[in-house]
């Protein structure tokens, strides 16, 4: 079987390791391959539970996709997302403290959702002026996002940086997946060389989600707090 030339990704996408979501992991498998994408990065909130999980999966089913294992780590200032890590980061830290035990990893640093002014987590305007200097890409494209002007703004700040542009569909539900692709080259499976990858990207497919996709995870969330007994510390 030939190489393909081209990947197609999606670097922002949960399972039920997350609180606001339900999705199991052979479930998004089944679809992220199903809808066409080669390149997958699992990014619970604050967890690796989920990436590893997608990962184990892929290679046991010997699937024509590539699983990065991610986390989207809260920080004390907003979130950042770290890719290709081989164990957890743990939350709550400064942003620069977490920027840093991702790069320990030899992991990479995606900045989400940036200025999306509809949410609570995305790092704070400050905290992203302190460590852009330390980002490796930003996600200039989250199909959960409701303001295009915010998309504008996240794509404006890649190119003033000259970072990589990355995109996530963000999916809480596998449903979510195929919104959203980063077509760009095959690299080597090593974080330096994905990096090189995304900055020869031929372009991005950038479906918007409802916004009632929402609700979905708030129903996850309400879901696990009525069930509690069974979710018992499982959460982070």
């Amino acid at each position: 079987m030939s190489t393909p030339k081209m990947l197609f990704g999606d670097f922002h996408m949960h399972t039920h390791f997350s609180k606001d979501s339900l999705t199991q992991p052979d479930k998004l498998l089944e679809k992220a391959i199903k809808v066409g994408l080669t390149c997958i990065a699992v990014t619970d909130h604050n967890t690796t539970e989920g990436g590893f999980e997608v990962q184990r999966l892929g290679k046991q089913r010997n699937a024509p996709i590539m699983v990065i294992v991610a986390e989207e780590v809260k920080t004390t200032m907003g979130e950042v997302t770290g890719l290709f890590l081989k164990e957890r980061v743990p939350k709550m830290m400064s942003p620069m403290d977490t920027i840093k035990a991702i790069h320990d990893q030899g992991g990479l640093v995606s900045l989400p959702h940036p200025y999306d002014k509809i949410r609570r987590e995305p790092l704070k305007a400050p905290a992203i002026e302190e460590v852009i200097h330390h980002i490796d890409i930003v996600e200039v494209f989250n199909a959960r996002t409701t303001f295009m002007s915010d998309v504008i703004k996240a794509k404006e700040l890649a190119e003033k940086y000259h970072l990589p542009a990355g995109a996530g569909s963000d999916a809480h539900t596998a449903w979510e997946l195929g919104k959203v692709f980063v077509e760009f080259p095959t690299f080597d499976g090593t974080a330096k060389e994905f990096k090189q990858a995304l900055m020869h990207s031929k372009g991005m497919r950038c479906g918007r989600s409802s916004f009632f996709v929402h609700a979905f995870s708030r129903y996850a969330k309400w879901r696990k707090k009525v069930l509690s007994p069974l979710y018992k510390g499982r959460y982070n």
